[in-house]
């Protein structure tokens, strides 16, 4: 087989195979078909402004979860598919094992989202776009603060749209919520 069927098969493959499988990874009812995430974060979510709005607009797990670009899309997913092994082994299946892992999977989507500067939150808010004039006098101070400090979103709105998990209190209970390598990167604690 010569290196011009050898592109096409695997543009072919890209095209039929791969891609529409990272299409159909990439939404919030993909995100919420496992049971631990349905019971907790997703109704959490639809809680909050993220979810439901005045101005109409809704932002979905991966909006918030999965970056734009195509190199730290497929790392994102990479992890994701980790949360649905851990699903299929009965690591956070129920709502009590995702909670006793919370901590430990929260922390990871945080530590993602400061290595990232927020992207993905940047995607839809913008500094230059907030009309701070239009904020309470506690949002338009933190929010010039921020700015001015070069501060990242998950900085200060940890727990924004999920509950904000309790931190283990003890060495054993931090061991407990520690050992399964969930990472919830593409599915919903944040």
């Amino acid at each position: 087989m010569g290196a011009g069927a050898v592109a096409i098969a695997a543009i072919a493959i890209y095209g039929l195979v791969f891609y529409p499988l990272l299409e159909v990874t990439n939404s919030t009812a993909f995100c919420v078909s496992c049971h631990s995430m349905e019971a907790t974060v997703y109704q959490e979510y639809k809680q909050s402004a993220h979810y439901s709005n005045p101005s109409g607009v809704r932002a979905g797990c991966p909006d918030c979860h999965v970056p734009k670009q195509f190199g730290p899309k497929l790392v994102a997913k990479v992890r994701a598919a980790k949360d649905v092994w851990h699903e299929i082994l009965g690591t956070i299946d129920t709502p009590e094992k995702f909670e006793a892992h919370r901590w430990r999977m929260a922390n990871a989507v945080w530590s993602m989202m400061e290595r990232t500067d927020s992207a993905t939150c940047r995607s839809c808010h913008a500094w230059e776009s907030m009309d701070l004039d239009a904020q309470d006098r506690i949002g338009k101070r933190k929010h010039r603060s921020a700015m001015e400090e070069g501060r990242t979103c998950i900085e200060c709105h940890k727990g924004l749209v999920h509950k904000r998990p309790r931190a283990p209190d003890t060495e054993d209970a931090q061991q407990r919520g520690g050992e399964s390598g969930a990472t919830s990167q593409g599915a919903g604690s944040g």
